[in-house]
């Protein structure tokens, strides 16, 4: 099943860690009678829920993560400085299952300066849904202050 947003649980995690509500391009609607929706988060949204909601909980689609993460980042050692590029993977587990995984990797170009190797991958697993490996970097991201 593709997920079209962040759960309640992970939207409540990237409130929580700080994230700015207005990134966010859907919302969970909760009403009387605990029916639950997922909606555009729209202008009149974010300036007040409806009347007959009891709560309106911001959430992420795939594409509002994605446009989250940054298309790089450095990090400054002692002796080195590493850039750190964005690097987003699916492949086949198995005939039914496809894993997805994002990942910051550095690269080094070899002598020929035609190639290059990936070394010191950070990434956070490889998920089902492309939204959830999105959504575990976007909180190492924010928990590393790396946005």
């Amino acid at each position: 099943m593709n997920k079209i947003c962040t759960s309640i649980e992970q939207s409540k995690k990237l409130i929580e860690l700080g994230i700015d509500v207005y990134t966010a391009d859907m919302y969970w609607w909760i009403c009387y009678g605990d029916k639950l929706s997922a909606n555009p988060y729209t202008e009149e949204v974010k300036k007040g829920f409806e009347k007959h909601c009891l709560e309106c909980i911001p959430a992420w689609s795939l594409s509002a993560l994605i446009n989250l993460l940054p298309s790089e980042f450095t990090e400054v050692g002692k002796y080195s400085t590493t850039t750190y590029k964005i690097n987003i993977r699916k492949y086949k587990f198995t005939d039914e299952v496809n894993l997805h995984q994002i990942a910051y990797g550095s690269y080094k170009w070899y002598e020929d300066g035609k190639s290059y190797t990936w070394s010191d991958m950070i990434n956070t697993g490889e998920k089902e849904e492309l939204l959830d490996s999105a959504f575990q970097m976007v909180c190492w991201l924010l928990e590393n202050k790396k946005i």
